[in-house]
């Protein structure tokens, strides 16, 4: 596909022309571990050089990456001149620290690594606590440094990237020290809707991060799911549902999806989306009622109408299980089993942190006894239910013995 027929879309308050893919560079970096250049391996480099290479050529010229992601911003950085694109859009993520110092020295190392004078786009990476945007907002954080940088012609624009509740989303939005925002949002995860609309009304660009692995491991979608979504593969009906939902006001309240690619042909099916994004209504309905179907029929309509009421947040139940995530994933098992999904987030509880809070029902029995959840959920109408329905995930995705350092 030439790069003229990837269409792109206003980011918001930065003017750019974001194409509606851009590259993740998570995926394809040799290890999570930031190597010496000696130990960066010729095969490695030579994959990346591939997908860049396909990319330019398709039209993706935002690129994403991270000073926390391996040893991706270093191989990454040294392929930029050799595989140049003239209307490239480059930005990295940065973690917001307490002592903006120690922020603006792993700044540094990001450009340094990146082999640049400037990026285009300067993320403040995991803005997920309270804490991490009050690092960020307050006289002298780090949103002070990255002004500084602005002013210094180094940085483009500033957004932030976010795993938060909903409310913590917004009030980033809402301090409008921002020009774009990474979430997330996909089919199977809409709780962030508001946070789209309230984008819209201060005019930042929105970037929905890994629509793919974290919208359902769609790279290998279970056999109901690919029945439901035929002829499309899951894959391309996420992209178009993404990309073809609009904000109140009528235009697209999704700007970009950002695609990680491990190889070159990693992109194809999101390029095969792009085909038919003018026809992407007359797509996706029919395949959402299928799944919206298959939802009602696998479970309760009572229990899809109310299985988050009363339900608390996890800081505030017993061994802060993370009751509402544990629900939804036996929801996806139910409607779509999504047992890889659900396995791979299931397993992440626990040892998440910030970025996936909570613990999970294999704490039930061991740490926390039914007497004291049934109490802490005495406001769902639920309560006589959850406690067996936690075993029953458990008994499928976990099970093993719990070490009680966990809970601390």
């Amino acid at each position: 596909m030439p790069s003229a027929q990837l269409p792109t879309r206003r980011f918001g308050r930065t003017e750019l022309a974001m194409p509606v893919l851009s590259l993740g560079c998570m995926r394809f970096q040799q290890s999570w571990t930031d190597l010496p250049p000696d130990q960066i391996s010729g095969a490695s480099q030579a994959n990346l050089r591939a997908i860049l290479e396909k990319a330019v050529s398709a039209g993706f010229h935002h690129i994403e990456t991270a000073r926390h992601y391996g040893t991706s911003e270093r191989q990454l950085g040294w392929l930029l001149d050799q595989v140049p694109d003239p209307l490239r859009i480059l930005q990295t993520k940065v973690p917001p620290q307490a002592d903006p110092a120690v922020f603006e020295a792993e700044l540094a190392t990001s450009f340094e690594r990146l082999g640049v004078a400037r990026v285009d786009l300067l993320t403040l990476h995991g803005l997920n606590l309270p804490e991490h945007l009050e690092q960020s907002l307050r006289p002298g954080g780090c949103r002070d440094v990255l002004r500084r940088w602005q002013a210094e012609g180094r940085i483009g624009h500033v957004g932030f990237s976010t795993h938060a509740p909903l409310p913590l989303i917004c009030e980033a939005i809402a301090s409008d020290a921002f020009d774009y925002v990474n979430l997330h949002w996909y089919f199977i995860f809409q709780d962030n809707r508001p946070a789209l609309e309230l984008a819209r009304a201060h005019d930042l660009g929105v970037f929905v991060i890994s629509p793919t692995d974290k919208g359902g491991h769609l790279h290998t979608p279970s056999a109901r799911l690919s029945a439901l979504c035929a002829p499309l593969h899951p894959i391309v009906f996420n992209d178009l549902f993404c990309l073809a939902e609009s904000a109140s006001s009528g235009a697209p309240a999704v700007h970009t999806l950002s695609l990680g690619a491990a190889h070159p042909d990693d992109l194809d099916l999101h390029l095969e989306a792009v085909a038919q994004l003018e026809q992407a209504q007359a797509l996706v309905v029919p395949v959402q009622a299928r799944l919206e179907q298959a939802r009602r029929d696998a479970l309760d309509p009572a229990w899809l109408a109310s299985w988050e009421q009363g339900l608390p947040e996890w800081s505030e139940l017993p061994g802060e299980l993370n009751v509402k995530v544990l629900l939804w994933l036996h929801n996806l098992l139910e409607a779509w089993d999504l047992e890889s999904f659900a396995q791979a987030r299931y397993g992440l509880l626990g040892r998440g942190g910030h970025w996936f809070p909570g613990q999970s029902a294999d704490l039930l029995d061991q740490v926390v006894n039914e007497a004291e959840l049934r109490a802490a959920l005495a406001g769902s109408p639920w309560v006589d239910h959850i406690p067996g329905l936690l075993r029953r995930l458990r008994d499928r995705l976990g099970g093993q013995p719990v070490n009680r350092l966990m809970t601390s």
